[in-house]
């Protein structure tokens, strides 16, 4: 029987929110819709992840259908992880709450502090101005 605290909720809405909560697993699904990933690759493309959250993160991606862990048993073994047809279905979804976040920014007047939510490697963290130092939490691409 699985852990209550992992069960799903009934509520649609609810459920879906419980798949994809989580401040990494929508930018570990929009990296993988760029093709499977190594574990590796992932933390090379999600540099303010640690390690241990990247891998919980994951495991709930592939507990709940979105996610396929493949291993690779080759000398040296390895794992890959994908979007699922699942996982791929979320796709307008996330876009459409990027677009949505991108509304609420511009209705509040902060545009300005938003990076963009098309993530392409390689990142650095978005700089306010030159006393603030990177911003937390919001990858932006390289324009260099």
């Amino acid at each position: 029987m699985k852990d209550p605290i992992k069960r799903l909720p009934l509520l649609p809405i609810e459920r879906a929110f419980k798949v994809i909560s989580g401040r990494w697993k929508a930018f570990i699904l929009v990296h993988l819709y760029g093709g499977p990933k190594r574990l590796s690759e992932l933390r090379r493309l999600l540099p303010e992840v640690s390690q241990k959250v990247l891998i919980e993160q994951l495991r709930e991606l592939e507990e709940h259908g979105v996610v396929h862990r493949e291993v690779c048993r080759q000398a040296p073994p390895w794992v890959d992880y994908s979007a699922t047809a699942l996982g791929r279905s979320l796709e307008p979804v996330i876009m459409a709450l990027c677009d949505w976040g991108r509304h609420h920014a511009a209705e509040l007047d902060e545009l300005d502090r938003l990076a963009s939510c098309t993530l392409a490697p390689p990142y650095e963290p978005e700089i306010k101005d030159a006393d603030a130092g990177p911003s937390r939490g919001r990858p932006q691409r390289r324009t260099s």
